[in-house]
């Protein structure tokens, strides 16, 4: 969730450092800081924003070659400028930066202050710098054996980089459970929480697996090693994102870029894996594992957030086009929960990152049973990826706004392949109704573009429900997930609370809350459930709701009912999230602006949850 920098070479730290925090600003933070060494240890840190940071540190000495730098989300002590990192050892020879919990930092403080240790503090970082240089003295070690004895006795989840007063030539850095990744420059090297802080300087990078740490040296050569003491050799791995894919490219904002970008995006990841023309699909990482997944008796989803929803759709895709039972998991859920599992499932799990800890912890559990992994997220060589016995990349690019947008589409998009795909083998879905719905999913994109150009009549809509302070959000079958997302959309950037139901729910219920003040959103592009939509229309209207209606283009009856309505291409319904979701996320966004708040970064929320 936070975001770690480091850089060691022959440039000045300081602006690489400042510039690769900003870069990193979307992961959601509080607080950041920097340390420098040249000769002696400079700290600078501050509570807020990364420009709080530089306006503490204007008019300092900053000159160094070595340096880390971190933007904190806070966990364990409230956000402020003592808590910010990095954290100094005791005698001020160590400085770490950190991401993750140390769950048993509390006993390991304990032992500490036992042996004089005093913590100005309340993080479990300051404990475990602190731990890393008592090993030091005590064992009359390096602080390379130093760190390998301190990280086998922590419990918890870390990404560290540590910076050495006595040794200006060399940076340490480890994980587990939390992403790093390794720079390769020339003579120089770039550590951070993703590659977005990198990809200016290298696109060569080396991601480090679990329970491995790297020793960097500025003469040009790393070495990297388990927890248990054994050299291991990185493939070294060349990133396809560019500078501008993380730039706003003349868009106020990235998700407003992100939303327009996703005809595009969705397009990149049909390319190459089917054609409508000759009637086939091909995800490679289905092919490997096919008979198995064929003969799987259930597929489980596991996933977080906008991912989990993307399974629901899942749920209803794999079990209409491929007959196979699917249940959908929160991955929080799934890990505590003792689940039935085992060599006859399938495992889905849908990360963005690619490093959601839950949805990890998942795959282990899930793993250790004997099922079959497929892993479907966004990052090259994350955690996921590597975890997973087969798997596909949504190749929709960095995503910087926390709130995903383009990142939900490609998933749909993979996820209808795969139903599609399983079908097609399966023999579950005849080859007429296999050709329609891949002709439709090509036109796909240019639906979205004709949904895009709605983009004023839906600005013009959020302008009259922008101080509403709860909405609801109702559709039936594959709009019921869309539904949920929207919801989730609004309530991630514009803070009205908003719930997503089953259409047919409302009577269960939430029609209770309807009234003149409650402006309810309608998915009502089903023709499979159309006049069972205009009833539940009608009976919100009945109790005066404020109903907001995405149809499809040319309906007439439903514009008689609500107030307003956006009109949106028809498309085969299992595709119908991909082209109703659009006008959720730009309704949400325009209400967000006009709420004055910040849609790219909202407030608590952390773009990667690496974390429990």
């Amino acid at each position: 969730m936070c975001g770690i920098v480091g850089y060691i070479g022959n440039k000045e730290a300081f602006p690489i450092l400042i510039k690769g925090l900003k870069r990193l600003e979307y992961r959601g933070y509080d607080s950041a800081g920097i340390a420098l060494l040249n000769g002696s240890m400079s700290v600078f840190k501050k509570a807020g924003k990364v420009s709080e940071l530089e306006k503490v540190t204007d008019g300092q000495h900053v000159s160094a070659t070595i340096g880390i730098g971190h933007t904190r989300w806070a966990t364990h002590g409230e956000p402020n400028d003592v808590n910010a990192h990095p954290h100094l050892s005791q005698s001020g020879s160590l400085a770490m930066i950190h991401n993750g919990i140390i769950e048993n930092y509390a006993t390991l403080k304990e032992v500490l202050k036992k042996r004089g240790y005093v913590f100005h503090s309340d993080t479990d970082t300051e404990v475990l710098v602190n731990l890393i240089e008592e090993i030091k003295k005590q064992e009359n070690t390096n602080l390379e054996d130093a760190v390998r004895i301190a990280l086998n006795e922590v419990v918890g989840a870390y990404a560290i980089v540590i910076l050495n007063r006595d040794n200006p030539d060399q940076l340490i850095a480890a994980r587990k459970g939390s992403p790093l990744v390794i720079g390769i420059g020339d003579q120089e090297f770039y550590i951070a929480s993703d590659a977005s802080p990198i990809i200016e300087y290298t696109k060569n990078v080396v991601y480090l697996d679990d329970q491995e740490y790297a020793i960097i040296n500025r003469d040009g050569t790393y070495t990297i090693r388990t927890l248990g003491n054994i050299e291991k050799s990185h493939e070294i791995i060349k990133l396809e994102m560019s500078l501008e894919n993380i730039e706003k490219g003349g868009y106020e904002h990235f998700m407003l870029k992100e939303i327009f970008e996703q005809p595009s995006v969705i397009a990149d990841s049909l390319r190459g894996r089917m054609s409508a023309q000759h009637g086939w699909i091909k995800l490679g990482g289905l092919d490997e594992y096919m008979n198995r997944i064929n003969q799987a008796e259930r597929f489980v989803v596991t996933a977080c957030g906008t991912s989990y929803h993307s399974g629901l759709i899942a749920e209803y895709l794999i079990e209409d086009l491929a007959r196979v039972q699917v249940e959908v998991e929160y991955a929080s859920e799934f890990r505590y929960r003792n689940p039935i599992i085992g060599e006859k499932d399938v495992v889905i799990a849908i990360s963005q990152s690619g490093e959601t800890a839950d949805t990890l912890a998942a795959i282990e559990l899930a793993k250790d049973r004997q099922a079959l992994i497929y892993g479907i997220c966004n990052v090259i060589g994350s955690s996921i990826a590597r975890a997973s016995h087969a798997g596909s990349y949504t190749h929709a690019g960095p995503e910087i706004g926390v709130a995903s947008t383009k990142a939900f589409s490609t998933q749909v998009t993979i996820l209808t392949l795969i139903a599609l795909q399983m079908g097609m083998t399966k023999g579950t879905i005849s080859t007429s109704k296999l050709r329609a719905i891949l002709y439709e999913l090509e036109n796909i994109p240019k639906k979205i573009e004709e949904v895009l150009k709605l983009d004023d009549q839906i600005k013009e809509i959020a302008a009259q429900f922008k101080d509403a302070r709860n909405f609801l959000y109702l559709g039936r079958g594959y709009n019921y997930p869309v539904a949920l997302e929207g919801a989730l959309k609004l309530k991630e950037i514009s803070y009205i609370h908003a719930e997503g139901y089953p259409a047919a729910e409302m009577k269960h219920g939430p029609i209770a809350l309807i009234d003149e003040d409650m402006p309810v959103v309608f998915l009502a592009t089903n023709q499979s459930a159309y006049e069972k939509i205009v009833s539940n229309i009608q009976e919100v209207k009945a109790r005066k709701g404020r109903i907001i209606a995405v149809v499809n283009r040319g309906d007439t009856q439903i514009r008689d009912l609500a107030d307003h309505v956006i009109e949106v291409p028809e498309t085969e319904e299992i595709l119908s999230p991909l082209i109703t979701i659009v006008p959720l996320q730009l309704l949400a966004y325009h209400i967000a602006i006009m709420r004055g708040c910040n849609v790219d970064q909202p407030r608590n929320l952390a773009k990667s949850v690496t974390v429990e």
